[in-house]
């Protein structure tokens, strides 16, 4: 796992090639769990959906919710610059971790630690418009009402600092109750509150 950490600016043996590994085993995963979950998705549609699973600044969500910066072994010069900040070295390392894990416990261990990091990001998925988030698609449609925007609010923070879970409440005037969402980090918490928003209006359904 150390070697997952390690930064090429640090050492010369450095995690790009767990990252290589990673990175496969994430597209595979990602691309598995789509195929299932979306029967009569077309091909096009599932590249989309998989891409916004896999891109940097959602591991870089993800790698921030565990701390992972905190962990990472960097050269003096990305130290001083900020490296363990940066959203391409945390995506990177998350992925050299996915590759670390395979190695170390197997490709089952290794699928169950991506579907659990991405389960917020997949509870907000659906097909009718793989281009926009579900924040973005409430937004527009509460805009095009006329109605105020969403008000998130984070109720509960659980776990320790590597393994938090963030609880948030999303309200809005159309309906009584408030939405709820839960996931490693605020913004898939967020989402997911928004995806319940929008399943509770009828807008859209858990089928999509």
């Amino acid at each position: 796992m150390v070697l997952a950490l390690t930064h090429r600016s640090f050492a010369g043996r450095n995690n790009e090639r767990l990252e290589f590994l990673g990175d496969a085993i994430l597209n595979f995963v990602a691309g598995e769990a789509l195929f299932d979950r979306f029967p009569l998705a077309r091909e096009g549609q599932l590249s989309r959906l998989r891409a916004r699973l896999v891109k940097g600044e959602t591991l870089a969500v993800l790698a921030r919710g565990f701390d992972l910066g905190d962990y990472l072994r960097l050269g003096s010069g990305e130290l001083k610059s900020g490296g363990f900040r940066r959203e391409s070295i945390l995506a990177d390392a998350l992925e050299a971790l996915i590759g670390a894990i395979y190695l170390d416990a197997g490709m089952d261990m290794a699928r169950e630690r991506v579907l659990a990091w991405l389960a917020g990001e997949f509870e907000g998925l659906t097909l009718v418009d793989t281009n926009k988030d579900p924040k973005t698609r409430l937004q527009e449609f509460l805009q095009s009402r006329g109605c105020e925007l969403p008000r998130y609010e984070v109720v509960d923070i659980q776990g320790e600092p590597h393994c938090r879970t963030f609880f948030v409440e999303c309200e809005i005037t159309l309906l009584n109750e408030k939405s709820r969402g839960q996931g490693v980090s605020r913004r898939i918490a967020e989402q997911v509150a928004a995806a319940a928003a929008l399943i509770a209006l009828g807008v859209e359904n858990g089928n999509d």
